[in-house]
């Protein structure tokens, strides 16, 4: 049986990128989360959303990832993923909100998320996910914390439970976006940002490629989703924040851009959506 083949390198950026997504404590990762962490950071990642998905994993996991200057600045989302809402109690939220209250790590959750609804898998009634899904709402209104959204195969009724809860302009990242140009419009329009993963390199997703196109730039965010989706010519091996080269070089052909710029654009959106400019002002204060 042959040796795999070494991964290519991804095209060089300049440290100003932000990862808005990945699944770092995924036990896929538990081996070599160090050297991933550095080569995110050698790549161009200056901060990473890590995502904790209920909070049993947070108190988990949270120590995992101690500020390191060799490594990207880690910040947290935490919420309960749609598709694992029956696994939780339904009151699971006022557990979140005690935890942000009182835990000294809270100031590392910048976001509540991934939270919303998926039809595709059938183990968790809507009706499940459609309550899980308002409750941290409310939540995250309640603690001005912006919401990062999970939706798939279920846009119409997570666009009229949005509505419902009076979120159309509010601060909301839908993640892992793979839709078409008239998708990306009722987003944009409804005054939210969107995060675009490693398919939009695949060759058959045209679509995607002309939605990228049609986003505003102050709009759009980059992400992994790891250790899924990754771009190709990676494909089929497990993703990274280290990746994000190829998803960014996609993304700027489509809308006819330098890389290094577009990237610098993402990273900074991400700065601004997730406030982390006022938690690094807040840490020197400390210090």
């Amino acid at each position: 049986m042959s040796a795999k083949k070494p991964l290519p390198p991804p095209p060089p950026l300049p440290r100003l990128g932000v990862e808005s997504h990945a699944h770092l404590d995924d036990p896929r990762f538990l081996q070599d989360l160090d050297q991933v962490l550095s080569r995110a950071a050698a790549a161009g990642v200056a901060h990473l959303g890590q995502v904790f998905l209920g909070p049993e994993a947070w108190e988990k996991g949270k120590k995992r990832f101690p500020q390191n200057p060799a490594h990207p600045e880690v910040f947290f989302l935490l919420g309960i993923h749609p598709a694992e809402a029956h696994a939780f109690p339904p009151d699971v939220p006022d557990r979140i909100r005690a935890l942000l209250l009182a835990d000294p790590d809270a100031s590392r959750v910048r976001a509540l998320g991934e939270i919303g609804l998926d039809y595709h898998w059938k183990d968790c009634p809507p009706s499940v996910q459609k309550e899980m899904f308002r409750r941290q709402l409310r939540l995250a209104r309640d603690l001005d914390l912006p919401v990062v959204i999970h939706c798939r195969e279920a846009t119409e009724d997570a666009f009229s439970l949005l509505r419902g809860e009076d979120f159309p302009g509010r601060p909301l990242l839908w993640h892992c976006f793979g839709g078409d140009s008239a998708l990306a419009a009722r987003i944009v329009d409804a005054g939210w940002h969107l995060s675009i993963p490693g398919p939009v390199t695949y060759p058959a997703n045209a679509d995607l490629r002309r939605a990228v196109a049609s986003i505003p730039q102050d709009r759009l965010l980059v992400e992994t989703d790891c250790p899924y989706l990754a771009p190709h010519p990676l494909r089929g091996r497990r993703n990274e924040p280290a990746f994000l080269g190829y998803t960014i070089a996609a993304m700027a052909e489509a809308r006819n851009m330098d890389p290094a710029a577009l990237w610098a654009a993402c990273g900074e959106n991400a700065r601004r959506f997730f406030r982390l400019e006022d938690r690094t002002a807040a840490r020197k204060a400390e210090t």
